[in-house]
């Protein structure tokens, strides 16, 4: 849906892409105020640039709750899926919530698909050309407004907050008066404000909550998003080194040409594996059609973040 990939794109792009779900935060009882470090920042976004290029070579599992509305009584509804990169996106192959197929036959056709994909991919064929340009030119915008996250907000020093055995520091975020945005993607940051919690011994960023505070025009003035829709994401670190988001909300409401839309979801994530470009990836899922057994999930089942979702 494009009011949905709009607002991914834009919105995400301060949080980033997803092992554990959402934790408590204890604040500490001397907060500071000052401002942030700008060398701090620069070091951060650095970092997410580095874990959105792990996304194209790290597989990882989702489990996608959805609700028509924020106040649904009725049971969210539920997709698991094994999300593999494929070279120009990414593709998620239906599981069930331990990570089984819920048909083998059916796991193994979505198996087969993805590596005929990655063979077109890694044997230079034509027909993958538009998508592979598709792909770098997304790679592109999304690093771009990751730099303008720079610019466009003015991070002030609140706390520092415990969380599990790391103390993060808690920043208030809020948009920047003199930033001049310079594309439709951009233009949302004006009208986004929030907190930040930043692990400054690594300079990576752990969670980040936003909330819209003025309507979004978004599809050619065709769309809205409503003042108030809301998102959040908790990140932690995968590997040592490598930081993933671990779990997200949106809460968003808004209008489509004469039609109200929302996206009220929370999308857990687990297992990431490291699979490789696109020829290691596809030696990979070769080998694993290979093998007789395609209903085990993998992961270390002593790391309490693994499965069941």
């Amino acid at each position: 849906m494009v009011h949905r990939a709009f607002i991914v794109l834009a919105l995400l792009s301060l949080a980033l892409t997803a092992d554990a779900a959402p934790q408590s935060v204890v604040s500490d009882s001397t907060p500071s105020i000052g401002p942030a470090k700008p060398e701090l920042f620069t070091r951060v976004i650095a970092n997410q640039k580095k874990a959105e290029a792990a996304l194209e070579v790290y597989e990882r599992f989702e489990r996608v709750e959805t609700r028509k509305s924020s106040s649904d009584p009725l049971p969210p509804s539920i997709k698991t899926s094994r999300v593999v990169p494929s070279g120009t996106g990414m593709a998620r192959i239906p599981v069930g919530p331990d990570g089984k197929p819920g048909d083998n036959a059916v796991y193994r056709a979505s198996l087969e698909s993805l590596a005929k994909a990655l063979a077109l991919l890694v044997d230079g064929g034509g027909s993958q050309r538009d998508a592979v340009e598709k792909y770098a030119k997304k790679r592109k915008e999304r690093n771009e407004l990751i730099d303008a996250t720079h610019n466009a907000f003015l991070f002030t020093l609140l706390a520092n907050e415990l969380r599990s055995d790391r103390m993060l520091a808690k920043y208030k975020m809020d948009p920047n008066p003199t930033f001049k945005p310079t594309s439709r993607f951009t233009s949302i940051f004006p009208k986004v404000r929030g907190f930040v919690w930043v692990d400054e011994g690594s300079s990576e960023l752990a969670r980040i909550e936003g909330e819209v505070t003025d309507d979004i025009s978004v599809g050619l003035f065709l769309g809205k998003i409503y003042k108030g829709s809301h998102f959040m994401q908790e990140r932690y670190e995968i590997q040592p080194g490598l930081w993933m988001a671990s779990f997200s909300q949106y809460d968003f409401d808004g209008r489509k040409l004469f039609s109200s839309f929302s996206v009220h979801e929370r999308t857990f994530y687990r297992n990431y594996r490291y699979v490789g470009p696109p020829k290691e990836a596809l030696a990979a899922i070769r080998q694993e059609l290979g093998h007789a057994e395609l209903d085990k999930p993998r992961g270390d089942p002593a790391d309490p973040r693994n499965f069941p979702f």
